[in-house]
């Protein structure tokens, strides 16, 4: 099969291989992907660039964990999938070395997903990281209906799915944005008031737009460097829940203010998510494919020879949208 690898660790144009590589074969409890489209994603870049020291003692890695395919071939013990079955994929490369930037990977069952026939494989491509992500961030502390939530840098991939996953469960969505396109961009996703990123003025800019109410959630994107403005607006008893925090990545919190806050601060990452948060996640993202009810966006395009180009474009950042590298 063809495949894009890296055997070291550094830029994507020093590093990234191509060219034949050993097609795998299911075994017990896997399922045999033919994938059409891989999405890259920033932790597939900062493991390419060495993020996880040990992650070549193993030897190769094939990057990038969210995709989508059809289902070729069953192995041993797989029950209920088809041959033909059109499916996304999730932490394809988490725990294991060879990701979605090839013809062909092999996963187990569950985490190749039911998709149907409307959805096309680069939207299966954004629903692994971007959009499981914005569904815990909303979900993991139970129902949002008549909630009012803060999401911050709502026009990222993250945020932009947070912002309508939260719309989607009832709540009243409050959106930050840095530029005009990112304030377009939370309005078309469905929030009901965008402001610029958090600060002393926006948070009167929140209250104000409450009438004085506070915040019952945050989705947060950049955790260390919006903390004190967050605080200024979140209620008592309130939640954070941050997926990032890339400005400021050991910051320090105001541990006597938040304690006094009773504030729950839950920090979000995909591949650690509980089983029955990654079940209740693919069941709602079904439903929304299905129903076409989310807007997606592709940021940029490649094929697979130019994933270099891929990378760069994650790594760059401004990106209104998920890079995808379709596959032939």
């Amino acid at each position: 099969m063809q495949a894009v690898w890296y055997n070291k660790f550094g830029s994507a144009e020093n590093v990234l291989e191509i060219g034949e590589y050993q097609t795998p074969e299911p075994v017990q409890g896997e399922v045999k992907v033919r994938i059409h489209a891989s999405g890259v994603n920033p932790s597939d870049t900062k493991k390419r660039l060495g993020a996880n020291p040990q992650l070549l003692d193993k030897g190769t890695v094939i990057p990038n964990s969210d995709g989508a395919g059809e289902i070729i071939a069953v192995g041993a013990g797989v029950e209920g999938r088809e041959v033909g079955e059109r499916v996304w994929l999730y932490n394809a490369q988490y725990g294991r070395q060879e990701g979605t930037s090839a013809q062909y990977v092999c996963v187990p069952s569950n985490q190749a997903v039911w998709m149907p026939d409307n959805a096309s494989y680069e939207i299966g491509a954004m629903m692994g990281i971007p959009a499981m992500t914005a569904h815990r961030c909303v979900c993991a502390d139970g129902s949002v209906d008549g909630q009012i939530l803060l999401v911050t840098g709502g026009a990222g991939r993250v945020g932009y799915y947070a912002i309508q996953w939260a719309k989607y469960f009832g709540a009243t969505v409050i959106a930050t944005g840095s530029s005009p396109q990112s304030i377009e961009n939370c309005n078309k996703a469905g929030a009901d008031f965008v402001i610029g990123h958090p600060s002393d003025d926006t948070a009167k800019e929140i209250l104000d737009f409450t009438g004085g109410k506070k915040v019952d959630r945050v989705v947060e994107g950049d955790f260390g460097v919006n903390l004190p403005a967050v605080l200024d607006v979140l209620k008592t008893n309130g939640i954070i829940a941050t997926y990032s925090s890339m400005t400021d990545m050991n910051p320090a919190i105001p541990f006597i203010r938040m304690m006094f806050m009773d504030i729950t601060v839950r920090m979000v990452l995909v591949y650690a998510m509980p089983g029955e948060a990654k079940q209740q996640a693919m069941e709602d993202i079904t439903a929304i494919l299905t129903d076409e009810q989310f807007d997606h966006r592709v940021a940029a395009t490649f094929p697979l020879g130019q994933s270099a180009k891929a990378h760069e474009e994650i790594e760059k950042g401004g990106n209104y949208g998920s890079v995808i590298i379709t596959v032939d």
